[in-house]
């Protein structure tokens, strides 16, 4: 009988394997979606906090993107099915709110990674993904290749940080209406960058090689943490290089064990 429940369960991948599998993502994510709300529901959950992604917002938008913008526009067309099923955890916690007065809410983090990710190099995200490549790159003195062109922009959350911020929702946020958790707009890089601190953090000398035939995605997504900070004004983020250098770290004393 739990009491407060933070809902994480999703079917996830990266850029490539959303493109192939659309309707696997629509169809799975809205299955889970339903039941854990559902199940919540049944068994007087007093609250429910669903992570939702900034896959979510429309892909032709004004930036910064925040919380109102939601439903303003279709999402990229890459990873729809994943981004409409995300979408409809928002439009299922109000309708729970309006029938049975319901505290179900969500959370809009930006790109996450740290310690215990998936590290896999075809379906993982991006940053994971890259800190297999070097590491392998590494071990065989070859080249790195990042796939695209390396110009799309992100913010990457720490996942630690993240833990902190889900708590405090869980603890102190009453509104059915997300709330973007994630760093300024002033923190987000490129993926050029990104994988230029991974081959820092892990000492790779090698060379980077941009495979432009492959696809970049969604250009950026840059999201708004004004709520946020109006929220937790005080709240410190683990600065980007040294939260990579810990990722970096963990994946090589784990390599064998870690998911991948």
């Amino acid at each position: 009988q739990p009491t407060h429940v933070i809902h994480l369960a999703a079917m996830v991948g990266g850029l490539f394997k959303n493109i192939r599998c659309n309707l696997d993502f629509w169809r799975r994510n809205i299955h889970i979606n339903d039941n854990v709300l559902h199940t919540a529901y049944e068994c007087g959950v007093r609250k429910v906090v669903s992570c939702l992604s900034t896959c979510i917002f429309p892909d032709k938008t004004t930036y910064p993107i925040d919380e109102s913008m939601i439903h303003n526009g279709p999402p990229h067309s890459s990873n729809f099915g994943y981004s409409y099923a995300k979408r409809m955890i928002d439009v299922q916690n109000r309708a729970y709110f309006e029938q049975h007065g319901c505290c179900f809410t969500a959370v809009i983090p930006t790109n996450v990674f740290g310690p215990h990710d998936n590290f896999n190099i075809e379906d993982g995200h991006v940053l994971p993904g890259l800190i297999h490549k070097v590491y392998l790159a590494k071990q065989t003195g070859s080249p790195l290749t990042v796939w695209g062109t390396g110009k799309p922009r992100r913010q990457f959350i720490y996942s630690l940080d993240l833990a902190r911020l889900f708590l405090h929702v869980l603890r102190e946020y009453d509104e059915i209406e997300p709330i973007i958790l994630s760093v300024g707009e002033e923190d987000e890089v490129s993926i050029k960058e990104a994988a230029e601190t991974i081959a820092e953090a892990m000492d790779f000398k090698g060379e980077l090689v941009f495979d432009a035939t492959k696809a970049d995605g969604q250009f950026k997504k840059t999201a708004s943490n004004g709520k946020l900070r109006r929220c937790l004004p005080g709240f410190q983020f683990t600065p980007f290089k040294q939260a990579v250098k810990e990722t970096c770290a963990w994946f090589t004393a784990n390599y064998a064990n870690a998911r991948k």
